[in-house]
């Protein structure tokens, strides 16, 4: 007997053009939050395994690869990826697009998918929520140990 699953809700704003010129924080998550990418050595440093390496390989590709898309701040965590992506002029393709090409290029390169399905973005809406999240990507391995969301107990 097939399972039955509820539905997906669809994260995205309906009418908002992902495509457009603009500011974006992403958010990619590791399935189950299991820490694959790297260990938190201390409070500045994470030691990246091989699949944190690949990940942090090809998302300074994203920049080769799509010529208007710019990878201002990143961050690889144990179990997540924090970028601001800028889109400087209007293309065909989204961010949607981009980060799933993102995600299937390491997965190939590891073997096997690691990833949560899709993502979360929130659209930077000016220069002082800039600083604000670009400031919070900086310091994400100082504040690991008291981030409720991303990490496992410490």
């Amino acid at each position: 007997m097939k399972e039955i699953l509820p539905k997906r809700k669809n994260i995205r704003l309906k009418y908002y053009d992902y495509s457009q010129k603009g500011m974006y924080f992403i958010t990619i998550c590791i399935k189950n939050r299991l820490e694959l990418l790297g260990k938190i050595k201390n409070i500045n440093y994470i030691q990246l395994t091989r699949e944190g390496f690949l990940a942090e390989k090809y998302i300074k590709n994203i920049e080769q690869i799509y010529k208007n898309v710019k990878i201002d701040e990143y961050i690889i965590m144990p179990n997540h990826i924090h970028c601001i992506l800028i889109i400087n002029s209007k293309k065909d393709i989204s961010i949607s697009r981009i980060i799933k090409q993102y995600k299937m290029y390491v997965s190939k390169k590891i073997g096997y998918s690691i990833w949560q399905k899709s993502f979360h973005e929130h659209i930077i809406k000016n220069k002082q929520e800039y600083f604000i999240i670009k400031k919070y990507i900086q310091n994400n391995i100082i504040n690991w140990k008291n981030d409720i969301f991303f990490c496992r107990g410490g």
